[in-house]
């Protein structure tokens, strides 16, 4: 027997959950079972399908409760996401892989973090890699561990919690990035220049396979050389030289590195696992 769904805050009814998706239906059919068996079936569920061509518009169209925009080719992840953010009016919207695992309590720790930290960016730990343990009874464990436990100043675009007042001062996410990669970066550093405070939670725990969507458009042949005409971009418009490039790549590594090792030594868990 299934466990039973945890009694919901109202506050998850006004989250939208924005999904974009590009083939991979397997994932999503994953993703989207998870969103509507745990409490965040109360939230607004948008899915952006960008054009896909294996059967994901069709199951999408069988879907009660669950709003779907159809692009009629991949127009990036930056603009679905925009295209999901312009489509509700929610004080929340989460942006969602469909890669990803959501054991039941992940939205509330998610957003009972975010009113006691007072965070307007917020991302879930994650596990990535394959699904290889038992994800419910693990994330229990976790989040038992680790629910006092957060990263400052950073999120993960895999999952990500924002308030509509970020929107609402910084903008939607740059569209000139091409499909996918580095437009989640850009708009962390954008939201943290404005002085809206971003971190990571172990009170909420997701599953990521990662990279899904990235193989998905190297099998399309459709994509071309997109991440390095994005890091190109992304250097440019955050004039990004290499003694500065070497410096926060170096901070970011030792940050990670540091909190890292002091998480798995005081809890036996780190916020960014690997299986």
């Amino acid at each position: 027997m299934n466990a039973p769904i945890p009694l919901v805050s109202p506050a998850t009814k006004d989250v939208a959950i924005v999904v974009p998706v590009y083939n991979q239906i397997a994932y999503t059919l994953q993703c989207i079972e998870g969103l509507l068996s745990s409490e965040a079936r109360q939230a607004e569920l948008i899915v952006v399908d960008n054009g896909s061509t294996d059967g994901t518009a069709e199951y999408l169209r069988q879907l009660a409760g669950v709003r779907t925009i159809r692009n009629t080719q991949n127009r990036g992840v930056a603009c679905a996401w925009n295209q999901g953010v312009n489509a509700c009016t929610t004080a929340w919207v989460v942006i969602l892989n469909n890669d990803t695992v959501l054991p039941i309590g992940w939205l509330l720790g998610l957003l009972n973090a975010a009113a006691e930290y007072d965070y307007d960016v917020i991302s879930p730990s994650l596990r990535e890699g394959q699904l290889d343990y038992p994800v419910e009874s693990y994330a229990e464990r976790f989040v038992t561990a680790m629910g006092e436990v957060f990263r400052p100043g950073v999120a993960d675009g895999a999952c990500f919690a924002v308030r509509r007042r970020v929107f609402d001062r910084i903008g939607g996410f740059d569209e000139r990035f091409r499909y996918a990669q580095f437009e989640d970066v850009d708009f962390f550093l954008r939201a943290g220049q404005a002085c809206f405070q971003l971190g990571i939670t172990g009170r909420s725990f997701i599953h990521h396979y990662s990279s899904v969507t990235q193989r998905a458009l190297q099998d399309s042949g459709l994509a071309g050389d997109y991440e390095v005409v994005n890091r190109a971009y992304f250097r440019q418009k955050w004039d990004l030289r290499q003694p500065k490039r070497f410096w926060l790549r170096w901070k970011r590594k030792g940050m990670e590195w540091y909190w890292a090792r002091r998480e798995r030594y005081r809890y036996g868990y780190t916020l960014k696992e690997s299986t």
